[in-house]
Parts: structure tokens; C-alpha cells; sequence
């Protein structure tokens, strides 16, 4: 196996961990939780995405220095100014809005912010949070979707 190779393996090993357990938390674990009481959402959702946070943060990790060594292999940066590879910048965008969200946003702003607006407004935050995750799993879909037909040659 090549290093080129190697590199997209453990890409999309890492994508498909991360987005995987993104939609497990959009379309299972925070739907399910409206049947909780108030009370018991806060804690277990705390609970929920503290086990699954730091196995997101590795695989944000794994996919973003992966892709940046495939890159760096082909010399591929020239391709971020032809609009076929469009996904390509979706793609950035979509590990960059993750990676500052679990590494720097949540420890320092939004786990308190959280934990306050949803003692507060369970129901709010809760439906805020789930529209939130549904925004982003859809941009990684479609990120996922470009990276797949454009890795296949076929460029929109």
C-alpha cells in the first residue's frame, strides 16, 4: 500500500466516524431525548456527547491532518481554485466549523452556555441544538457527497 493510499484510509476511516456519530446524535439521541423530563435531558445529554467529544476531537484530527497530507503528497493545493472542486472548500469548511467547535468553543464558551440556557429553556435549547446539529449534518453530507463524486472523477 502507498502512502497515498494509506492517507485516504485513514481519512475516510476518521470522516466516516465523525459524521457517522453526528448523525447518530441528529436524527437518534437528540430526537429521543424529547422524551425525557427536563431534568434528565441536561445531565444525560452532558453525559452522552462527553463520551462521544473526545472521540470526535481524534477523528476531526485524524481527517484533517490526513487530507492535508493527501494534499501535500499531490501538490494538490492548486485544485482549491478550480470551481469543480467546490467540495473541496466545503470540505475545509465543514472540519473547520468542528474542529472550533470541540476543541475551543465548547470547553471555553458553550458547555456553560449550555448547561445555563437549558436550566433555563429546556425545550428551546434543546430544539435549538437539534437545528443546529440538523444545519450541519446536512453540509457535511453534501461535503461528503462532492468528496466521493469528485475523488470518482466526477466533477459538477
Amino acid at each position: 500500500m502507498d502512502v497515498y493510499v494509506l492517507a485516504r484510509v485513514i481519512h475516510v476511516l476518521a470522516v466516516v466516524h465523525w459524521i457517522g456519530g453526528v448523525a447518530m446524535v441528529t436524527l437518534v439521541i437528540l430526537p429521543q431525548m424529547q422524551a425525557l423530563p427536563a431534568a434528565d435531558r441536561i445531565a444525560t445529554f452532558e453525559r452522552l456527547e462527553g463520551r462521544f467529544g473526545g472521540q470526535a476531537k481524534l477523528s476531526t484530527l485524524a481527517a484533517g491532518l490526513s487530507g492535508l497530507w493527501m494534499l501535500w503528497l499531490t501538490d494538490g493545493w492548486g485544485l482549491f481554485l478550480e470551481p469543480a472542486y467546490w467540495w473541496l472548500h466545503l470540505m475545509v469548511a465543514v472540519w473547520a466549523i468542528f474542529t472550533l467547535v470541540l476543541f475551543v468553543l465548547e470547553p471555553l464558551v458553550l458547555h456553560r452556555w449550555f448547561h445555563a440556557r437549558a436550566t433555563r429553556d429546556p425545550e428551546g435549547t434543546f430544539a435549538l441544538v437539534l437545528r443546529l446539529h440538523r444545519v450541519l449534518l446536512a453540509l457535511s453530507a453534501l461535503a461528503v457527497a462532492g468528496a466521493v463524486q469528485g475523488a470518482h472523477g466526477g466533477l459538477w
